[in-house]
């Protein structure tokens, strides 16, 4: 694993640039505003991650540990590759990513160029808990400050998977009236989680309901 490169700057195009070390030039895939720092002639740090596959063995370098960070969190999305994932950076700094993540924003991902609502409500679910924002205090609100803040969100969310506003906000309340926990915490993620995970319960009885019926 090459955990990160320092050498020459060789060349800078619009997607990659070639780092040469002691004679040798690797090529690595970058958002612009990484690439924009790099000027020809000049040492340069990257850090990068390297992905490999059965063909090909591809680097993509980051300005900062922070950067590769979020972009090899975003990679364990279902449905989002390296480039999807280096999109994402290119729109958004890491710490925005970050706070989208842990509060269910759906919308900010839709933002980047290939990214619709259903892969947005994806990544939202799956990056619960696995993104946090930096300074993430533990300080409490009042319960009705904190569900205002969070429902919309999740509400928003779930739309973006199919469901109606109407049918959303229901399932959400009688979700978390057997989560309490969830909605004193007031994370979205966790409880756009939650919700789904009671949808399916909740449709699994009502199979059964039905099979007994037969």
């Amino acid at each position: 694993m090459i955990s990160f490169l320092r050498g020459t700057v060789a060349h800078v195009g619009l997607s990659t640039a070639v780092i040469d070390l002691n004679g040798a030039g690797m090529s690595v895939f970058a958002t612009p505003q990484t690439l924009s720092h790099l000027k020809v002639g000049t040492e340069a740090k990257l850090f990068t991650s390297m992905i490999v596959r059965e063909d090909s063995l591809t680097l993509f370098g980051f300005a900062d540990d922070d950067e590769r960070e979020v972009f090899d969190v975003l990679l364990s999305v279902s449905g989002v590759g390296p480039r999807l994932a280096l999109a994402v950076l290119a729109v958004h700094e890491p710490e925005a990513i970050r706070v989208a993540a842990h509060t269910g924003d759906g919308k900010a991902f839709t933002k980047v160029p290939g990214i619709g609502p259903k892969v947005a409500g994806r990544i939202v679910l799956e990056l619960a808990g696995k993104l946090v924002p930096h300074g993430t205090g533990t300080t409490t609100a009042p319960e009705n400050a904190i569900k205002a803040e969070w429902k919309p969100q999740v509400v928003a969310a779930m739309t973006s998977l199919g469901w109606s506003e109407k049918d959303a906000t229901v399932s959400i309340d009688k979700a978390m009236a057997d989560s309490p926990e969830l909605v004193d915490a007031g994370n979205v993620a966790q409880i756009l989680r939650g919700t789904l995970r009671w949808l399916g319960q909740d449709g699994a009885r009502a199979g059964n309901r039905v099979g007994s019926r037969g």
